[in-house]
């Protein structure tokens, strides 16, 4: 998919949630709590941090694939499938699920 895309749809996504703010220029994030939740990496994909049990319930509906930024597996991220962007709903609850899920870590 062509980054404009999905970096359009990603700042749609968080601009409907008044919980977070997009942040970078060249690689779009979110963050709370002292903590990343959310990444586009240079390849073009989407990675959303998510807690153990969030990520069993996105691997059964979704298949969750690991995400990788820089070659180096971010842990606790799991990569959004291409078809989920037709799903802005679904997208959006998983994005707010990350947030929920660092916002019960302590503060960095």
């Amino acid at each position: 998919m062509d980054r404009k895309v999905i970096i359009k749809i990603y700042d749609k996504l968080v601009a409907n949630n008044p919980n977070f703010e997009r942040k970078g220029k060249t690689m779009p994030y979110t963050s709370a709590n002292g903590y990343m939740f959310s990444l586009i990496n240079k390849d073009d994909e989407l990675g959303v941090r998510l807690s153990k049990e969030t990520t069993a319930e996105f691997d059964k509906a979704f298949g969750a694939k690991p995400f990788k930024s820089h070659g180096a597996t971010m842990r606790e991220y799991v990569l959004i499938p291409e078809s989920l962007f037709t799903d802005l709903e679904t997208l959006g609850t998983y994005l707010q699920k990350g947030f929920e899920y660092v916002m019960s870590l302590p503060p960095k």
